[in-house]
């Protein structure tokens, strides 16, 4: 059934009351209107992602790839990664090797992940520092042959020399509200390898068995089948599996939790895991002594990192996890950790407040306290604290000049909508690791074509008008559009207006009909309804200022009392799943407000 059809038969919609103008209403911060930085670039057809650090074309020609390719040297183990590819014994030969000691002699990079990707007159060859560098370049190297596949083309000739930024590059599952499930992890585990993501930390704030009361009880062993299994997926993907506890709530400093602890950690080991995160966000009381906090995360690395095999270091949320309520001083909780702690323990940290920018300012308050680089926790596009929207705008706010010396990497929180989420997970991806060369509106604009593959006109126009919450961290919105009042307009304006309002319409079909990702159209699907409602309102408006002034006054106020019907009755839909709400809710609401035939 198409959505259109389902907004006749199910939808109550979503709209404003002439007299509770949604535009006049008082909002507790203001958006940011600056232009999304950055500009969209031409890929001759070729997108890769996260971009590479360098690009060459020292050939001018293309390999013909109608032949497949031929793995005829490939690690043991990485088969697994060929399956994409049309394999052939006559086809293009690939070769994959690596190891530090031949990194270092052909110039690759130093660093876990780095890769050198040649394709000559003759073959394709990857050289890397590591498996999870050859795991790397073959990822870039299924782009690519994607990328010609879908222009009609052949292999182009070319040189690429990558490797990551940030150590850290993932995601935290660390919100309020619906875990995801366990089919949107491993596919978010999925998309993270293709991008050369590397961490995944599991902490939903919601998960009985993460945090109190229940953080000292086993998980059931269904659960426990499937934290193995995201273990061994995100394995597969070269990602590690951060399982995280959040025991700050109740936690007595005790022998018995202490002995608690290790006993959930030795079986989520048994699982699998090999990286853990202790929480201490959150909470008040007891739990929030950073002495002892940092007391036991040194007892813990101890007796259970250091001493179990192939356990990667802690990681810990602090209590003071932002600089708005951390206290500076010396006696304050990071200054403690500085002291105190492990310096093997990464610390989480959020920036100058809880969802904010990342900018150099806050990252030298906190690395000069805890003495060591801050894992970033970037709480966009997280929505629980805006549950009726989704935050489908481009990853910016990120600045470009850090490096590893100053953040030991970043983890975003994404919204309870895993789905959804993945435009933000795919800039951020990029943003860790090529930091410097990071384009936010290109970065954003490329992404629709992967993740609606059918129809990625339809997403963008979507995405443009599902971006800022109503408070917190606003991000500009519709900026794609300009909006007037009934009498002051050109032409040009309103032509432009209309022409958005029936994208707006169409696109919810287009992405159902043709977008190629049933699984995110059924979980965005409420607010695709009420977003096509509002595309159908936009012209309403559109057409009843026309009607306005054409002066027939009978017409006028049949089409004006229509809209404002329709307005109320889908106004609880629209407020529950909202979109448009920066500019085109307000100006339906004006053409409602400023042509009331009442007042």
């Amino acid at each position: 059934m198409k959505i259109n059809g389902l907004i006749h038969i199910l939808v109550v919609s979503v709209f404003i009351f002439p007299g509770e103008v949604l535009a006049a209403k008082k909002k507790k911060s203001e958006p940011d209107t600056r232009p999304v930085p950055g500009k969209v670039i031409d890929h001759k057809g070729i997108i890769i992602n996260p971009t590479p650090v360098k690009i060459e074309r020292p050939y001018t020609g293309e390999l013909n790839m109608s032949v497949g390719f031929n793995f005829q040297e490939i690690p043991a183990g990485m088969q697994y990664c060929t399956k994409e590819f049309p394999l052939s014994p006559n086809g293009i030969p690939v070769i994959i090797k690596y190891g530090p000691d031949l990194a270092e002699s052909t110039g690759v990079a130093q660093k876990s992940g780095a890769y050198h990707l040649s394709v000559d007159p003759e073959k394709v060859n990857i050289i890397a520092f590591d498996e999870t560098g050859a795991f790397y370049g073959l990822n870039t190297l299924k782009q690519i042959v994607e990328s010609v596949t879908k222009s009609g083309t052949d292999l182009p000739m070319m040189e690429i020399d990558d490797y990551p930024t940030m150590k850290y590059r993932g995601v935290v599952e660390g919100f309020y509200g619906n875990p995801w499930s366990h089919e949107t992890r491993l596919s978010l585990l999925d998309f993270m390898g293709r991008h050369k993501m590397n961490s995944y930390v599991y902490g939903p704030k919601d998960d009985p068995y993460h945090r109190t009361p229940n953080w000292r009880k086993p998980y059931p062993e269904s659960e426990g089948r499937k934290i193995k299994e995201l273990a061994e997926r995100a394995k597969k993907n070269h990602i590690d599996f951060v399982w995280a506890i959040h025991p700050g709530g109740d936690i007595r400093w005790d022998r018995a939790d202490y002995d608690s602890l290790l006993n959930k950690f030795n079986a989520m080991y048994d699982l699998g895991v090999r990286q853990f995160a202790i929480f201490f966000d959150d909470i008040k009381g007891e739990g929030t002594d950073s002495h002892k906090q940092a007391a036991l995360l040194n007892n813990i690395a101890n007796d259970f990192v250091k001493k179990k095999d192939g356990v990667k270091n802690l990681i810990v949320c602090p209590t003071d996890y932002n600089q708005g309520w951390a206290n500076p001083s010396d006696s304050g909780q990071l200054a403690i950790y500085g002291r105190e702690l492990d310096p093997a323990v990464d610390v989480f940290w959020t920036g100058k407040v809880v969802c904010g920018d990342i900018e150099p300012a806050s990252m030298e308050f906190v690395n000069s306290r805890i003495k060591r680089p801050a894992l970033v926790w970037w709480n966009f596009p997280v929505s629980d604290y805006c549950r009726h929207n989704l935050l489908m705008g481009p990853v910016y706010g990120l600045d470009t000049t850090l490096d590893s010396s100053m953040m030991a990497g970043i983890e975003t929180n994404p919204m309870e909508n895993g789905e959804a989420s993945k435009s933000a997970i795919y800039g951020v991806a990029d943003y860790a690791w090529n930091t410097p060369a990071y384009n936010p509106l290109d970065n954003w604009t490329r992404s629709f074509s992967e993740i609606m593959p059918g129809a990625p006109d339809a997403y963008a126009t979507f995405a443009i008008h599902s971006c800022d919450p109503p408070k917190n961290y606003r991000r500009n919105e519709s900026w794609n559009v300009e909006t007037f009042r009934f009498d002051n307009y050109t032409p040009e304006q309103f032509e432009k207006l209309r022409k958005e309002f029936v994208k707006i319409k169409e696109a919810p079909d287009k992405m159902f009909s043709q977008g190629g990702n049933m699984p995110l159209v059924v979980e965005i699907a409420p607010w695709l309804i009420e977003f096509s409602n509002l595309g159908e309102r936009g012209l309403m408006a559109l057409d009843l200022i026309k009607t306005y002034e054409s002066g027939n006054k009978d017409k006028f106020k049949e089409d004006y009392n229509r809209l404002y019907r329709i307005n109320e009755i889908q106004k609880p839909g629209f407020l529950d799943k909202r979109s448009g709400t920066l500019k085109l809710q307000p100006f339906i609401d004006n053409v409602l407000a400023d042509l009331n035939p009442n007042k």
